[in-house]
């Protein structure tokens, strides 16, 4: 009959298994889904996956040696154990917060997270390259942040007036900008979802905003003209069109 000792020693064994199986089941199961997207800069999607599948791999092999010992009389070899917290309670809190993450599905940020981190026609983060001029682009090519990265180049808007335009956002309603206005925004992901940044520009309407809900995705076509709106001279969409769109399977930009 297995000592008391052993038998604690086998249950923190399964503990720890559990928990590196969790985490591997996690990190594939966002890749599968497609919400890693939302998580993480595709640069960094693979080590991930990477990562997903080692956790699965050892998670298999510590599985086998456990059932092993389990099945055999032989005494469990004694762990020293130097920690401030009893024996088995990190892989019990990674168990634990692997568990809630497979009941979670992660969103992409929308406009409540934009309007608190600010929402600007600037690109902040180093990663981001500004655009460059090149006269062979079409400028219904540009994305939003194509747009943002030119702006950074030469912010003159003037210079962009009655060029075509063809983006696609989030809408956002900002308090600073008349009825007839909204923000169409984007995310900027330079890392993961913590460093992500709202960039925007505003886009004049024929009617009251109130007909294009805040969060929904729209595809935007209009002309580039410069108005003076919150208080500052700047680009502007005077829109064509504006159709609904879903979500993108990535909704950042980088």
């Amino acid at each position: 009959m297995p000592s008391p000792r052993s038998t604690s020693a086998l249950r923190l064994l399964w503990l720890d298994v559990l928990a590196i199986l969790a985490w591997g089941f996690l990190l594939l199961r966002f890749w599968l889904t497609g919400r890693i997207n939302v998580l993480l800069h595709p640069d960094y999607v693979w080590l991930a996956i990477a990562a997903g599948i080692a956790l699965v791999g050892l998670g298999g092999v510590k599985l086998m040696d456990v059932m092993q010992l389990t099945r055999s009389r032989r005494p469990l070899p004694q762990v020293l154990h130097i920690n401030f917290f009893p024996p088995g309670w990190g892989s019990a809190l990674m168990l634990a917060v692997a568990i809630f993450g497979l009941q979670f599905t992660p969103r992409a940020f929308a406009s409540q997270v934009a309007l608190d981190r600010g929402v600007t026609d600037t690109l902040t983060m180093t990663r981001s390259q500004p655009q460059s001029f090149r006269a062979n682009v079409r400028t219904e090519d540009k994305s939003l942040v194509d747009w943002v990265r030119t702006l950074n180049v030469y912010p003159e808007p003037d210079a962009y007036t009655g060029q075509s335009a063809k983006i696609e956002g989030f809408a956002i309603h900002t308090a600073n900008l008349p009825d007839n206005y909204l923000t169409l925004a984007r995310f900027v992901i330079t890392c993961c979802a913590a460093d992500t940044y709202p960039v925007g520009l505003p886009i004049k309407l024929a009617t009251s905003r109130t007909a294009y809900p805040q969060d929904q995705w729209f595809r935007v076509e209009g002309t580039m003209i410069t108005e003076t709106v919150g208080g500052m001279r700047q680009l502007v969409v005077q829109s064509k069109s504006l159709t609904k769109i879903s979500e993108p399977k990535n909704p950042y930009d980088s």
